[in-house]
């Protein structure tokens, strides 16, 4: 809030000019506005909101406008870019704007507003992540009032009040006072000392004012940090100017300037962190999985480590089957619950009978294998669990954190038990088969979860499981919080079919419908997930209210999130609900291919292109002698040697029924997988799919020119097809895709204050990128998948600021893996990034995986977060398992199994000083932010054994020198964050 507290006493004003002034580059057509609370600024109408005029100022285009407010004028107000039109084209990020203006204003004074564009990125500090993680404060600062001027200095000609403005998110303690220096004496002559003190004035704003007379301008400054102690820090980037014309030729200057100078120039930010799922976590006290409470182990040895994160895959509740096809963390059953798995039942209570606790240590110790046991895990705890809930049960019930906890998550707490019992009642979670509670309503819910029902203690019992969930990951997040490390959660796409929201609230979801990627890095098929699709026009009846509850929960223990796919929030690759695989299907929304646009192109004949494409050569192709068999089960004879599939067979889901009849009837001799394959490759020999919902609208099959449908026809043909393909996909959709994510996107991040990272991963439209970066996402960058055209791999060093760059993520092999797959790519890989023609070592050694590790730290991303699988092989005792048992998962399989487990213990790690030592010397080295608590700590020798800072160091270089005799590549010097 702006206001000057400056004069009383002076006659009223009737009116007072109000100047904008905002630089911003523009694109032709489209002009900058001001809107804002008041109706001179249209009352947060954009159509009647106040149009700025262009014009050019050295290489600056300035847009500025006056207009006429009362005495005692404020407002909130927002800067717009608007078409012709006024339809609103961007808006800048950010809180609104407010102005008061000062008192005592003279008739026809004029008030000029200096103000910045604030971007997405601009709001990144003020996130719970900065904020509330790592630059939390354990000391406070005043507020203060700004700086008055006094009466008589109003009364001075060719003067100016210059009120100065600044925004400044990391104050440390020792360095708790601002300063504006510059060329003017009332600056000091850039002589901090003598600069201008600016005073607190809340949110992380610092102002000052000061009175400039004539001789004063132009005035060049900058902002600077100044300690208790004598140091100082000056902002970087070129001064900024300020330029008042006093000259005749402009007979009206200002009497005010507010300079709103956005944020302190500071060298960017730049974190670290560690990635692993939280079920792959051990500990000496889990229970076959990791456990929310492993998270405070997992912290201190980040926190150790130099690392400012700690990232998870989705914890929510999957257990739709109540089998091992529920380890897919990305399937919930729940967007807002828990997921058992991760209990500790020790921590269920205080005085747990010493029968139980045997029971709890033989369960521990069956359990303690190389991998999940997903199954035996679940059982293992639900039975421990429920015996330690019929001792307390009233207990627990009846205490008022319990209390609590039920009265803040009833919404969705309630719903989520009832399916539980519903689901182990009827044995299914199809609710389409749960008789007369297949349709959901509230009256059933009630009845169904009141006291006095029958089946009330079973439906306390999920209670009671939800609320030991929440206090231990409630612990785990503020001890994170403590130590300064963020908690990085995970936003899936999509839930389960058969989940507690489909059920709730099936208007939300298209469920006909199946989602999905098209062919990319991760599957040449692409992919099929099995979530329907989001019914995004009903979402927005209530202005996303479902998503926005979706944040608000995660927010509960969350600092930072990973948003899924944020692909689908542009478009989403939808597929029948009949579809098993995810290659034969179109983008929602999108702009099809209408039947009167392609028969202007001279393309007639539909049923041709949109129906498989079966010839008898292909059948005896893919089947050879047998293929007679395969004709006379799955398809018929329309035409000599054409073929169609029968009714009972025409869709992917059924001719895997149909393939399982013919199997078990032994009517078939070749492998099942093979014969489905080539079945599927018959069923997707198409070159445009007709809409179902409307029969004159088509769209091009993903890769139609690999296809033998496309192959045979002629080149008129082909080459329209191949020109409207590429149109569909990489052009005509770019403006409406843009439109949708600025519909939703804005409302995921206004819904918390959790810093939000995007996987952008995959087929990128042109439009997701400037989107994005006018959000304030943060892009993911995987070496091995390069966003850029033409490279095999990504070059870190070139990455953008707004990104995390990781060697590898959950989703393909492990970086050791990586490296022993293909011998080729391994040796281009040598040559390209490492610099050398020599042959690479086979297996990917320490020294291999420090120099990949370094390139990724010492990048320009904002985060660098590693796999813990990645880090483990820097130290070749961790190596000893085999690579590719490291992986977490395979996209290709739609049913893998999600178990992989860390070979070695926390408590191990915790111990172990020298990786600890030798990746917070990477981290340190790079100039990136670690926890600075630990250092505070080594320094005083809290610590035993570790090696001072300076030793920490060399320890670097030397493994720096190891690489470089490796790869003939020079030495790097490091420096050390201090």
């Amino acid at each position: 809030m702006v206001n000057f507290d400056l004069i009383c006493g002076s006659k009223s004003a009737k009116s007072v000019s109000l100047s904008f002034r905002i630089p911003y580059y523009t694109q032709w057509g489209h002009s900058l506005l001001v809107c804002g609370s008041h109706p001179l600024l249209g009352s947060w109408n954009v159509k009647k909101g106040f149009l700025l005029s262009p014009h050019h100022q050295g290489d600056e285009l300035i847009w500025h406008g006056n207009i006429g407010v009362p005495h005692g004028f404020g407002c909130e107000y927002s800067y717009y870019v608007v078409d012709d039109y006024k339809n609103v084209v961007r808006w800048e990020a950010g809180k609104r704007r407010k102005l008061t203006l000062p008192e005592g204003l003279q008739d026809g004074e004029i008030v000029e507003l200096h103000d910045l564009w604030q971007t997405g990125s601009d709001g990144l500090p003020f996130r719970s992540a900065f904020k509330d993680v790592i630059f939390r404060k354990t000391w406070s600062l005043n507020i203060e009032r700004p700086l008055g001027v006094i009466q008589s200095k109003l009364d001075e000609k060719d003067a100016v009040i210059v009120h100065f403005k600044i925004c400044c998110p990391n104050v440390e303690e020792e360095t708790s006072q601002i300063y504006v220096i510059g060329s003017s004496m009332k600056l000091g002559k850039w002589k901090v000392q003598d600069g201008l003190k600016l005073k607190y004035a809340g949110e992380s704003i610092w102002e000052a004012d000061c009175l400039m007379r004539r001789e004063d301008f132009p005035i060049k400054y900058k902002y600077s940090k100044y300690g208790k102690a004598g140091n100082f820090s000056l902002e970087i980037g070129p001064n900024r100017e300020l330029l008042v014309d006093f000259s005749a030729s402009q007979p009206s200057q200002p009497q005010y300037i507010i300079l709103s100078d956005g944020m302190m120039r500071e060298m960017p930010w730049r974190g670290a962190g560690v990635a692993i799922p939280m079920f792959s976590v051990r500990s000496e006290a889990d229970l076959g999985a990791g456990e929310f409470l492993d998270l405070k182990l997992l912290v201190d040895w980040a926190a150790e480590s130099g690392f400012h994160l700690v990232q998870l895959l989705p914890i929510n509740d999957t257990s739709v089957h109540k089998m091992w096809w529920d380890s897919y963390p990305y399937s919930s059953l729940s967007v807002f619950a828990l997921h058992p798995l991760y209990l500790r039942v020790q921590a269920l209570s205080a005085s747990i009978p010493e029968e139980i606790k045997l029971e709890i240590q033989r369960a521990k110790e069956q359990l303690d294998g190389k991998d999940v046991d997903y199954e035996a895990t679940m059982a293992a705890k639900f039975s421990i669990a429920k015996k330690i809930f019929d001792l307390e049960r009233d207990s627990i019930l009846n205490s008022s954190s319990f209390h609590e906890f039920f009265s803040e998550n009833e919404d969705w707490l309630k719903p989520y038990a009832a399916f539980c019992f519903l689901r182990d009642f009827f044995e299914t979670s199809d609710h389409s088969q749960w008789g007369r509670f297949s349709v959901y309503s509230k009256d059933k819910l009630e009845k169904l979860v009141s006291k006095e029902s029958i089946h009330y203690d079973i439906i306390c019992f999920h209670y009671y499981i939800q609320f030991h969930l929440h206090l231990q990951l409630a612990e785990a997040a503020e001890y994170a919080r403590m130590k300064g490390v963020v908690l990085k959660g995970d936003l899936p796409i999509g839930v389960d079919r058969n989940s507690v929201d489909t059920w709730v609230s099936p208007n939300l979801f298209r469920m006909n419908t199946s989602t999905g990627a098209p062919p990319d890095y991760f599957d040449k098929n692409g992919q099929n997930w099995g979530f329907p699709t989001y019914n995004w026009e009903e979402m927005s009846k209530d202005n996303y209210a479902w998503w926005r509850a979706r944040l608000t929960q995660m927010a509960k223990y969350f600092s930072a999130y990973r948003i899924d796919h944020i692909l689908g929030f542009f478009r989403i690759w939808e597929l029948p609900e009949h579809a098993m695989t995810g290659l034969v299907g179109k983008f929602r929304p999108s702009i099809p291919l209408s039947q009167e646009e392609l028969e202007r192109e001279g393309i007639w004949d539909f049923d041709r292109l949109s129906r498989p494409y079966i010839r008898q050569e292909f059948l005896q192709e893919k089947f050879g002698a047998s293929w007679t068999v395969m004709a006379s089960n799955f398809l018929n004879e329309f035409q000599k040697q054409r073929y169609e599939f029968k009714d009972e067979c025409n869709t992917e889901k059924k001719i895997d029924s149909k393939l399982k009849s013919c199997l078990e009837k032994s009517l078939l001799l070749e492998g099942e997988d093979n014969i489905r394959r080539n079945l599927f490759d018959l069923l997707q020999n198409i070159v445009l799919i007709r809409d179902p919902e409307d029969a004159r609208k088509f769209y091009p099959r993903f890769n139609l020119e690999d296809t033998s449908s496309f192959q045979d026809l002629d080149d008129h043909s082909k080459n329209v097809l191949r020109r409207l393909y590429y149109d569909y996909y990489f052009h005509r959709q770019e403006s409406l895709w843009r439109e949708n994510a600025l519909k939703t996107l804005p409302v995921l991040l206004n819904s918390s204050d959790m810093l939000a990272c995007g996987e952008d991963l995959g087929l990128i439209p042109s439009c997701v990128h400037p989107v994005m970066q006018e959000l304030g996402l943060i892009g993911l960058r995987i070496q091995r998948m390069p966003s850029e055209p033409g490279l095999e791999f990504g070059i870190p060093s070139q990455y953008p600021y707004m990104t995390v760059c990781a060697p590898s993520c959950h989703d393909c092999s492990t970086l050791r893996a990586w490296w022993e797959e293909d011998e080729e790519r391994r040796c281009r890989y040598f040559k390209t990034i490492v610099g050398s023609d020599r042959s690479p070592p086979c297996q990917c050694v320490p020294e291999i995986t420090y120099f990949i590790l370094q390139r990724h730290v010492e990048a320009p991303s904002m985060w660098a977060i590693f796999p813990l699988q990645d880090l483990l092989a820097l130290k070749e005792e961790y190596t000893a398992r085999p690579a590719a048992e490291e992986t977490i998962n395979d996209p290709t399989n739609p049913k893998h199994y999600w178990r992989y487990r860390v070979h070695v213990t926390l408590e191990s790690l915790l111990n172990d000083k020298e990786l600890k030592t030798t990746i917070k010397d990477l981290v340190r080295g790079s100039g990136r932010s670690y926890p600075r608590s630990e250092e505070v700590k080594n320094q005083m020798g809290g610590e035993k054994g570790a090696a001072p800072a300076r030793q920490q160091i060399s320890n670097g270089q030397d493994k720096i020198s190891s690489t470089t005799q490796l790869t003939g590549l020079p030495k790097k010097d490091t420096v050390a964050v201090v």
